[in-house]
Formats: structure tokens, sequence, C-alpha cells
């Protein structure tokens, strides 16, 4: 059975994108089957992921609008994952869906019947609690919430799990939150050391073992419509994300073994 995983977090410049991309290609390089989806108007999971965002005939606007299919829009990326892209033009979906029926429920129905296909589905959300990021939402399993371990991102982080849970009671009652990760993390910062230390005192075993650094590789990366992995596997950037990739690998084997 697929997994879905939204990457969300209402705060930009987290590295929600940057975490899509390179988690995508990190499982694909562990021989996942994956699935990227670009939930963001401003397409850059689409752009690091070597695809064109000016040049689309179908995008996850066509997804949403019942314009398309999943096979129509879904093509092979450079890091030997599949993408759905995003562009512009998914600004407008939200004023063309608001007036219909089911709408939190497109993403969701759009992605119905690919558990043959796909063992991981990553959702890379806009930087905003929109009707967007709620698609997202309502089609995951679980959420991964990206942040940087300083004082204000502790209080975007409350207003996150509460929407979280307001989805879980009113639009997708199996969602939970997968994990937080620690991204762009300075060890000889003070605070983002307390910061860290809080985090796990409060959510425990969700704060993903792995931490990513600040690290200049991550940030080269698309500009080459690469993923870290692919522009330098060495770099420590990239060799955080693989231990990402393994780490929720485990987890998932840990829980479909708790449940055999």
């Amino acid at each position: 059975m697929a997994r879905i995983l939204a990457i969300t977090n209402q705060k930009g410049g987290v590295g929600k994108t940057t975490t899509a991309v390179n988690l995508a290609a990190g499982l694909a390089l562990l021989g996942r089957r994956v699935l990227l989806v670009d939930m963001d108007p401003q397409g850059n999971a689409t752009m690091g992921s070597g695809v064109d965002k000016r040049h689309l005939e179908r995008t996850v606007y066509h997804l949403l609008l019942r314009q398309a299919k999943l096979a129509d829009v879904a093509r092979r990326s450079e890091g030997g994952y599949d993408l759905v892209p995003a562009n512009r033009d998914l600004a407008g979906a939200e004023v063309e869906l608001v007036d219909e029926a089911e709408r939190e429920y497109r993403l969701g129905q759009a992605l119905a019947g690919i558990d043959g296909a796909y063992d991981f589905v990553l959702i890379d959300c806009p930087p905003a609690l929109n009707l967007l990021t709620v698609n997202a939402l309502a089609a995951a399993q679980a959420v991964i919430i990206p942040m940087q371990c300083e004082y204000f991102a502790l209080e975007g982080l409350s207003d996150l799990v509460n929407t979280v849970k307001k989805v879980k009671g009113r639009l997708n009652p199996g969602i939970e939150i997968e994990g937080l990760l620690r991204a762009m993390f300075d060890p000889r910062n003070t605070l983002a050391q307390q910061v860290s230390d809080q985090l796990k005192a409060h959510f425990g075993a969700k704060v993903y073992d792995t931490v990513i650094p600040r690290n200049v590789r991550l940030a080269e990366a698309p500009s080459y419509g690469l993923s870290a992995l692919g522009y330098d596997k060495a770099s420590k950037g990239a060799q955080a994300y693989m231990q990402l990739a393994e780490e929720i690998i485990r987890r998932q084997e840990g829980v479909q073994h708790g449940k055999a």
C-alpha cells in the first residue's frame, strides 16, 4: 500500500521543498517507487526535479479540475521518481474550486487506486493553510513537518498541529503526524539546541533522529534541476537526506511488522 505523506509548514523558508525533492530522490535510490506531487503554485519542486514549469501542457491544476488523469500528468524526473508538476496556473484552482462539492478531496480522489504503482507519495505543500494544503492533508495518511529550531517556529508549529487536528476531525480521520524534521540546523547555535531539546521533550519519538544541517550544496542543487543527491551525493546535506529516507523506511517497516 502506498504511503502518502504531506510535507507541510505554513511558514516559508523552512526547507519543505528541499525535503520533498531530496527525500523523493533518497527513497528512489533505496529502490522505492516514489511519486512527488507539487502542490505549490511557485513550482519549486517541479524546477528542482529538472522539469521546466514554463513549458507544461498538463499540471496538478488539470488534475484538481478533473481535466486530466494522473497517468496523463505524471512524468519521470531526473531523480528517478515520478513527478506531478505545478506552475502558476495552480493559483487559480482555489478560485475555480470554491463553489465545487467535495473540493477538499480533489487530490485524494485523483490519487485513488495508485497502490500498486508506488510505495511512497510525497506532497509538497505551499507555505499557507489554504485549500491546496487542505487538499494535501485530506489525501495524506501522515504529515512530515520540516522546521527550523528557532523561537517563532514553535509558535507556528502549534498552529499547524491544531490544523492537523481539525482536518482529522472533519475531513480525514486517519491522518497523523509522521514526524518533525529539524532542518537548516546549526549545532553551534545555542537557541537552536534549546528548541531542539524542547521539541524532543514535547513530541518524543515523533522527532526524527536525522537532522538536516545548513549546507551550501542543498541550496545550489535546485539551480541545476537536481536534488542534492544528484548534484553532490557526498555532501553533508545529501547524506543527511539519505539517512532520513532510511529512517522513514525503518519506521514504516516497524509499523508493518507491528501489525503483522
